[in-house]
């Protein structure tokens, strides 16, 4: 039996679908606030619980073969430490009293690159570190961005014609179909050649950040509106959060990260993937057209 957690996530969503979809067992780790009932009615098993408290990530490992952590926190949550660090940690602890055969981690693309001034990268960076020194068997997936993270951008394009932009368009970045990443996650329990490995995972062309709103105007057939917001007013508007809530002055420093650099797979990174997972990377393009029916 797998065990998910981010269950009701856009990723984790995709990946119980697909674990059932092959008629396998699997367990999701739901929040009680969450809607979960697409998921109970695909045959999943739903585990009410909190991925803070440690007693319900034991009660939910009881009896799992494979985990895929999919959760995280959020940019402005300010739980980092609590979701993407401590409840990660517990669940390798868990795991290795189960005696769980393989530990899926999604980590993010960069995370090694040592960005201070972003809590989710430190936070991942170190359970990347502690699951590789836990002695189990693992893969650990570092994804650009997600295309379906992309999806209301795309409908407010459509409805209005205008894309809203934060920081350098020019920045680069592949963002990967979050159905291609779903089929990876978990694939890895069974490719030989995903055992103990560590891969970046990104879509099949680098895109620049003012080409989205291009291929939104492909698809919807309408010239893009483009509104670029220069990087240093989020940085004036984090200063004054500062004055008012420290603690979400922080945690933005995650998304004023991912705003100021470039998060791209290389050429050489995706022809591995497809390689080892026998997968062909769907373009962003591609990925969308199929979700919104343009």
């Amino acid at each position: 039996m797998f065990l998910v957690t981010g269950a009701t996530g856009g990723l984790g969503r995709r990946v119980v679908r697909l674990i059932r979809e092959r008629e396998q067992s699997v367990r999701a780790f739901v929040r009680f606030t969450s809607r979960y009932s697409e998921l109970e009615n695909r045959g999943a098993e739903i585990f009410i619980g909190d991925l803070r408290r440690e007693k319900d990530i034991e009660k939910a490992c009881k009896g799992i073969q494979y985990i895929i952590s999919s959760h995280g926190s959020n940019e402005t949550s300010g739980s980092a430490q609590e979701l993407d660090y401590r409840a990660n940690i517990d669940l390798i602890d868990a795991a290795k009293k189960e005696g769980v055969k393989h530990f899926v981690f999604i980590s993010v693309l960069g995370c090694d690159r040592g960005y201070e001034d972003a809590p989710v990268f430190k936070a991942k960076r170190q359970v990347e570190k502690y699951l590789q020194a836990s002695g189990l068997n693992y893969t650990i997936l570092r994804p650009s961005g997600l295309a379906s993270n992309l999806l209301p951008l795309a409908e407010r394009f459509r409805e209005t014609g205008i894309y809203l932009s934060i920081g350098d368009l020019k920045n680069r970045s592949s963002v990967v179909s979050t159905d291609d990443l779903a089929k990876i996650a978990v694939d890895s329990v069974t490719v030989a050649a995903a055992k103990n490995q560590i891969f970046a995972v990104g879509g099949p062309e680098i895109l620049s950040r003012e080409e989205i709103p291009r291929i939104f105007g492909r698809i919807f057939k309408r010239e893009p509106i483009i509104i670029n917001i220069p990087l240093f007013v989020l940085d004036g508007v984090r200063a004054v959060l500062g004055l008012l809530n420290p603690e979400l002055q922080k945690s933005l420093g995650t998304f004023r990260t991912l705003l100021a650099n470039e998060f791209f797979c290389t050429p050489e990174e995706i022809e591995r993937l497809e390689t080892i997972f026998d997968i062909k990377m769907e373009s962003l393009e591609k990925f969308l057209i199929r979700y919104l029916g343009a």
